[in-house]
């Protein structure tokens, strides 16, 4: 049997960048998920930009971030209901000039009810923007699009 050549592509110098970028994304997804609203604002720059396609205007800034959050989280918790935000396939890539990166995922929103089983609410595309402030990843720019939207 010939070989066409190896089964998988070997880690090169930007494996550490996408590990250190997915550990961050599985953190703030958590962060999301927990309701933890001010950490996850804290995620984001200062004047990060989220725009999730439920709303009419991006949200702008970390105290818009958390209250959005935080609220939302609220009116979940009072329905009875929990979201899990699974990002994958991040392919992120090569740092910019400014040392900023780019990263293109998928994320899944799954619902769960109390006494009913989990559901697929959204399969969507997050467009991150991705910054290094002290020490730490942040988000820049967040555009996230759903696929059954045009």
């Amino acid at each position: 049997m010939e070989t066409v050549g190896p089964p998988y592509a070997p880690l090169g110098p930007d494996a550490s960048l996408s590990a250190g970028i997915q550990r961050f994304h599985a953190r703030q997804m958590h962060l999301l998920d927990s309701g933890e609203a001010e950490a996850w604002a804290a995620t984001f720059t200062e004047d990060g930009l989220f725009a999730p396609p439920s709303l009419p205007e991006p949200v702008r800034g970390r105290a818009a971030l958390a209250a959005g959050v935080r609220k939302a989280h609220e009116e979940l918790a009072a329905e009875g209901e929990a979201r899990r935000h699974l990002l994958t396939t991040a392919a992120v890539g090569d740092p910019e000039p400014d040392g900023s990166v780019r990263v293109r995922s998928y994320v899944q929103v799954v619902a769960t009810r109390r006494d009913e089983a989990p559901k697929l609410l959204l399969m969507c595309v997050c467009e991150d923007v991705l910054v290094v402030e002290d020490g730490e990843w942040r988000v820049r720019e967040r555009y996230v699009t759903r696929d059954d939207r045009p």
